[in-house]
């Protein structure tokens, strides 16, 4: 037989000195004791000894048994009991109910407290005052402010526990009209006053709203209960008024206080810099220093805040040795601060040094560098400090994939893009919008459009970022025809910003798209959104080129003239060949005292380039570094084009030999073009050499040369050509014109068979190719006698999708009504005579803005002189 120490008979012998209730307790083994409490309760009724009696001390032991299980912290145990009792009926006390509630609120086990709840609202009509405040508590600490209601419902009494538990519950949530309701609900009905939790409560509702009149309501309540003197409340009503942005009443409050913490010095000085008064915050910092109160971590991170928002490199310096000389230096989050403080003033290398340094770091801690490299344009650095934190194995956050994502995206890194993407999935961070966003901004700069789409269809909640994020993709991605699709499906739905609208008119000013550009301007006067930002120039940009320069002559006069907008001009008046207008115009700027920059110059040498105005192009190009501007590669290809077009071929080559920098594949290729031009193949094909040592994947180059054997009549090399591009996987994006007619942009592709009026712009072409023919005139499209290969050409890279775009334009419109095209390839010289052809024989304007130039026809001649 086993010793009494091991028997279960042990526990229920009289004669031992130990009670079966503590060693019931003792014992591991709960269920087995319950049940052998079962067996003495028969054994009694067997000896004819009452059963209530039994029953109520049988009770007892089991609510001690569970209360005894809370207490030690065992909820397994005490579910499994409680279920227990379920079963056999035995009622539980409310304490003990309080016990198990608490204990599931400690332990965080939702599902387990559930369960207690509907225990007890099943065995209670009503919720006693301790027992409904333990349950709101629980509730209120799961954020199930559903049930916690409920709670607060069903109990028959309710003290100031119970209205401050809620009101917190609901501001923590975010209700926070509802949180104020409450409060005034528990004023007026409840019959309760508040204390010294109520008020900073109901006071950070106020500053979250943020709603000053509701806040200076609740000071007044502040006075009448006689707590104006509580420093906790005091220190809540300085918070709630910075909030407010009110800072005259928090200081006042603040200088009348008899006793300070250094909560109330951390609320008054981190009021000062939420409401940009960075100086006088500082200045509070450096008064508190002189009454020698030392700071906390909140108020150093507070304080390297300031210094990186005034861009103060000196003074952050300064607080950085006093961050050293007081021990803060061991504190992960000021070392934070301070390595966000130097990135964002562009100092990153001592950030680097700072971060090098820390001997612990945390996810934070990454994110600030990766996003900082970001932020000053490393985006390598900001890709290689994510291969270190994986090999230190630090799990990224939605904010340090959104940092690496954007840093390949600035890279066109797909690669690396694909590989985050893939992590975001398995990480569950691509449910973050933010991550989202980045992933359509990456996947668009890496001309995967298709993908980017994709993303931004599975966003359940998409921002305006999101939205933004798409327009400008497609955009970019010379979508622009989806681009105003989005963004008018965008504004039945979100309110677009500045970024939004300055995107939608770039999609305008890429397919000419004016009505939909003048919607937005609409927009922007009614709204008033961004008028003092940069959209006035993104409006300028998009009339000058919708070829409107009337209008943008308007737009230009009512905005501040910076030099973004005369370049805009400038840019525009280039493009038209007007070069003695961009030389007057440049002077205009340089009298009104607006600093030219680089692409200034850009805009006014091409503009010198296309009118063969060679002497007027080099002495500008020789006062370049008087206004502060240093000659860079695109400079120098502008120089190129100036000599080549006119003429002077050998001089543009000598004038590269000597560039003081080594040429890129634009040098050479304005240099090409210029061979193109005045058919030197010889000096042409040494460019073409040139150009492919740097550069093997730019489609344009291999067009250029093309053109250029074509001109020349060598029909072999520009097979030969085409074998290269065929070799190399590149080929010709497709001829797409549009034209506006009615406030509606129809787009035409150079293969395109199936617009509802294809029968009618075939008949009116054709008629137009007879009359040509009659005249003497050939066209690519017509001619017997010209050769196949040319053909071919043309179609290939013009595709004369413009002719289609005139033709709709001509059939729907009025007679006399100018027609304007935008196409994205350049016009051939085909396409270019039949155009001012038509011009001449329908008395029309028509303009066509192709990839570089800007084509106006009118009486059968064009702007550019051709």
């Amino acid at each position: 037989m086993a010793s009494s120490a091991q028997s279960p008979y042990f526990y229920l012998n009289p004669g031992k000195s130990n009670s079966f209730q503590s060693k019931a307790f003792k014992y591991r083994n709960v269920h087995f004791y319950w049940n052998f409490g079962i067996r003495k309760l028969f054994l009694r009724k067997s000896q004819g000894l009452s059963v209530l009696s039994s029953s109520s001390s049988s009770t007892h032991f089991s609510n001690s048994q569970l209360h005894g299980l809370c207490a030690n912290g065992k909820l397994e145990e005490a579910m499994k009991l409680l279920n227990s009792m379920l079963e056999l009926r035995v009622p539980v006390d409310e304490d003990v109910f309080v016990a198990l509630v608490r204990l599931c609120e400690w332990k965080r086990a939702q599902e387990e407290g559930s369960k207690v709840y509907s225990i007890a609202l099943n065995s209670m009509s009503s919720l006693g005052v301790v027992l409904g405040n333990a349950f709101l508590a629980m509730f209120v600490r799961f954020g199930n402010l559903v049930d916690a209601w409920y709670v607060f419902g069903k109990m028959s009494e309710r003290n100031l526990f119970s209205w401050n538990v809620l009101v917190g519950g609901y501001a923590k949530q975010g209700y926070l009209d509802e949180a104020m309701c409450l409060y005034h609900r528990m004023l007026w009905v409840g019959g309760v006053k508040p204390d010294v939790y109520t008020f900073p409560c109901v006071l950070r509702t106020c500053g979250g709203i943020p709603d000053l009149a509701r806040g200076r309501e609740v000071h007044v309540h502040v006075v009448r209960y006689g707590y104006e003197l509580d420093i906790d409340v005091v220190n809540a009503l300085i918070t709630m008024y910075v909030k407010c942005g009110d800072v005259k009443s928090a200081r006042l409050l603040f200088d009348r206080m008899p006793r300070r913490d250094i909560i109330s010095w951390n609320a008054m000085i981190s009021g000062y810099f939420e409401n940009g008064m960075c100086y006088e915050g500082l200045e509070l910092f450096f008064a508190m220093r002189g009454l020698s109160v030392d700071p906390d971590l909140m108020t150093m991170t507070s304080v390297i805040s300031a210094c990186e928002l005034l861009g103060a490199g000196r003074l952050g310096r300064d607080i950085h040795a006093y961050v050293i000389s007081t021990g803060f230096a061991v504190d992960i989050s000021v070392c934070n601060s301070l390595t966000q403080m130097y990135l964002n003033a562009g100092s990153w290398r001592e950030a680097e040094k700072l971060f090098s340094r820390m001997e612990r770091k945390d996810i934070v801690s990454w994110t600030t560098m990766i996003s900082g490299y970001e932020y000053n344009f490393l985006p390598e650095k900001a890709i290689d400090t994510y291969r270190k934190m994986d090999q230190d194995s630090v799990k990224p956050d939605e904010i340090t994939v959104a940092a690496v994502l954007s840093a390949c995206a600035t890279l066109g890194d797909l690669d690396t893009g694909v590989e985050i993407h893939k992590l975001a999935i398995k990480a569950r961070l691509i449910s973050y919008v933010i991550v989202a966003n980045n992933l359509i901004n990456m996947y668009s700069k890496c001309k995967c459009i298709d993908k980017a789409l994709d993303i931004f269809h599975n966003i359940p909640r998409k921002n305006v970022i999101s939205w933004t994020s798409i327009i400008a993709g497609l955009r970019l991605n010379n979508r622009c025809f989806e681009a105003l699709i989005f963004f008018r499906q965008m504004k039945m739905a979100l309110q677009p910003n500045a970024i939004t609208l300055t995107a939608a008119l770039a999609a305008c000013a890429r397919i000419g798209a004016l009505m939909c550009g003048k919607e937005i301007h609409a927009h922007l006067l009614r709204t008033g959104v961004g008028l003092d930002d940069f959209l006035p120039n993104a409006l300028l940009d998009m009339y000058v080129r919708c070829g409107r320069m009337n209008i943008a002559w308007n737009q230009f006069n009512s905005q501040k003239k910076d030099v973004s907008s005369w370049n805009i001009l400038l840019t525009g008046y280039s493009e038209r060949g007007q070069g003695s207008v961009v030389v007057e115009l440049f002077d205009k700027m340089v009298k009104s005292r607006v600093r030219p920059d680089e692409i200034t110059f850009i805009s006014l040498l091409c503009g010198c380039s296309k009118s063969q105005m060679v002497r007027e192009g080099l002495m500008y190009f020789s006062t370049m570094e008087e206004y502060g501007v240093t000659p860079n590669l695109k400079h120098y290809a502008c120089m190129v084009d100036l000599l080549g077009r006119a003429g002077e071929l050998e001089e543009a080559h000598k004038f590269i030999q000597k560039m003081p920098v080594t040429p890129d594949p634009a040098v050479w290729g304005a240099l090409l073009n210029a061979c193109r031009i005045h058919r030197n193949i010889d000096l042409g094909e040494l460019s073409a050499q040139r150009i492919f040592e740097l550069d093997k994947d730019s489609v344009g180059y291999y067009i250029l040369l093309c053109n250029m054997y074509a001109d020349c009549g060598k029909w072999r090399e520009v097979a030969k050509v085409r074998r290269m591009m065929k070799e190399n996987g590149l080929t010709v994006d497709a001829g797409c014109s549009w034209v506006e007619v009615k406030g509606k942009v129809h787009a035409f592709l150079s293969d395109d068979k199936y617009h509802p009026q294809t029968k009618e712009i075939n008949t009116v072409l054709e008629g137009f190719y007879e009359k040509m023919s009659e005249a003497e005139l050939t066209t690519s499209s017509e001619s017997s006698s010209m050769d196949e290969t040319k053909i071919s050409r043309d179609e290939i890279f013009c595709g004369h999708s413009e002719r289609k775009a005139i033709a709709f334009g001509l059939i729907n419109t009025v007679p006399g009504m100018p027609i304007w095209v935008t196409k994205n390839l350049n016009m051939c010289e085909s396409c270019h005579d039949t155009v001012k052809f038509i011009s001449k024989t329908v008395r029309r304007e028509i303009s066509v803005r192709d990839a570089e130039h800007f084509h106006h026809f009118r009486d059968g001649e064009c702007s550019c002189g051709s």
